[in-house]
C-alpha cells in the first residue's frame, strides 16, 4: 500500500421494499402507521436502514429517533457528516407532523433550518433526536427537532415546516 492508501472497511445493509410502508400511507393514521413501523408490523423507511437507526419512539405530536455514531457516518474531518445529522433532525420532524396526521393526509418538508453546536464522533454514542409539535394548522405544520448525545448534550437543533395534502386514491 502507498501512503495514502489505507485498509478499508466495509458495511453490508438490507432494507425493505419501500411499497409495504406506501401501502399503508392513507389508509390508517399517521400515528398508527408509525406505531406499527416501532412494533415492526410495517418496515422502518430504507432511509433509517441506510444511517443505521435503531429504533423509534411514537406519540401524537411528538417522536424520538435513535442512531448510534459510527465511523462511516464520518466526513473528511473524522467528525459525523452534517447531511446525517441534517437527516435525523429531519425524520425526527417530519414524523412528528405525521404522528398528527389523520387517515388520507400526508405531508411533505418545505424547509429544514438546522443549527450544528458540537461535534458528533462515535464519542457521542447513542444518539438521540427528539422532535415536537410548534404549530399544526389546516395546510402546514411546523414542527423542531433536538440532537442529543448519550450524556443528554445537545448536538444539534432544527426547526421544519410541513405542507400538508389530501393523500390521492386510486
Amino acid at each position: 500500500m502507498t501512503e495514502t492508501q489505507q485498509a478499508t472497511r466495509s458495511r453490508t445493509f438490507s432494507w425493505s421494499d419501500p411499497a409495504q410502508t406506501a401501502a399503508s400511507l392513507g389508509a390508517i393514521s399517521g400515528l398508527e402507521m408509525l406505531q406499527a413501523m416501532r412494533d415492526g408490523k410495517i418496515p422502518a423507511p430504507p432511509i433509517l436502514q441506510l444511517v443505521g437507526g435503531t429504533g423509534i419512539e411514537v406519540e401524537e405530536g411528538k417522536v424520538t429517533v435513535f442512531m448510534p455514531a459510527e465511523e462511516f457516518h464520518y466526513n473528511p474531518l473524522g467528525t459525523v457528516h452534517g447531511g446525517v445529522i441534517a437527516t435525523l433532525l429531519d425524520t425526527a420532524a417530519g414524523c412528528t407532523v405525521h404522528s398528527t396526521l389523520p387517515a388520507g393526509v400526508g405531508y411533505t418538508s418545505l424547509d429544514l433550518m438546522t443549527r450544528f453546536l458540537k461535534p458528533v464522533t462515535v464519542a457521542s454514542g447513542l444518539l438521540r433526536c427528539e422532535g415536537a409539535i410548534i404549530s399544526r394548522g389546516r395546510r402546514t405544520a411546523a414542527a423542531e427537532s433536538r440532537l442529543f448525545d448519550e450524556h443528554g448534550t445537545l448536538l444539534a437543533h432544527a426547526t421544519s415546516t410541513c405542507l400538508l395534502f389530501e393523500i390521492p386514491t386510486a
